[in-house]
């Protein structure tokens, strides 16, 4: 493990390659799982305010899905999620040429919206677990993502270099340059285990 600030970082987030490989996945990682995807609390006012704008991208299940359920759903580890279709897909899926897509970031893309997707779906491969004093941020392995495995290690990319945007716009760029200092560090020391 590797602390930055009050974030304890597995080394696996160093050592591990990932590229997602979505035309190989079809973006399964929005249909499958037990839960929707995890949200931060300040983003629940962010999609309940994009909804208006995100809605005419899904589908009417979608659509039925969220009008039933709300925004935000409490799942059974009491976490806040966005809702599923049915207890399966993410109630935010859209779906083209056979690859599920985020029906939030088809709107942010087209510029209709300021909230791109949650965070812990920008995050992913890796999941942020809070605790009274620190986060720790670990690596998610996931049969669906074998692609994404195999796809890294072919071009040699580490999940956190893989994951620049997205941990650079939660924790800032002075954290991610932090996390390249230590990724160096472990390159000429291989034997260190911090």
């Amino acid at each position: 493990m590797i602390q930055i600030d009050d974030k304890i970082i597995s080394l696996d987030i160093f050592e591990k390659k990932f590229c997602c490989d979505i035309p190989k996945c079809k973006g399964a990682c929005c249909v499958h799982g037990d839960s929707g995807a995890p949200l931060e609390e300040y983003e629940v006012d962010q999609l309940i305010e994009a909804l208006p704008e995100v809605l005419p991208y899904l589908t009417d299940k979608s659509k039925e899905a969220i009008d039933r359920e709300g925004i935000p759903v409490v799942d059974s580890d009491g976490d806040l999620v966005t809702p599923l279709v049915k207890g399966a897909e993410c109630a935010f899926v859209v779906v083209e040429n056979g690859i599920t897509l985020c029906g939030i970031e088809k709107a942010w893309v087209d510029k209709k919206v300021d909230f791109r997707k949650p965070i812990s779906c920008a995050l992913y491969p890796i999941r942020v677990k809070k605790y009274a004093d620190f986060e720790a941020l670990n690596y998610d392995v996931w049969d669906i993502c074998k692609h994404a495995r195999r796809k890294g290690e072919k071009i040699g990319l580490p999940i956190y270099r893989f994951l620049k945007d997205p941990i650079t716009t939660k924790y800032g760029e002075a954290f991610y340059n932090e996390m390249e200092e230590a990724y160096k560090l472990l390159q000429k020391n291989p034997d260190i285990k911090l």
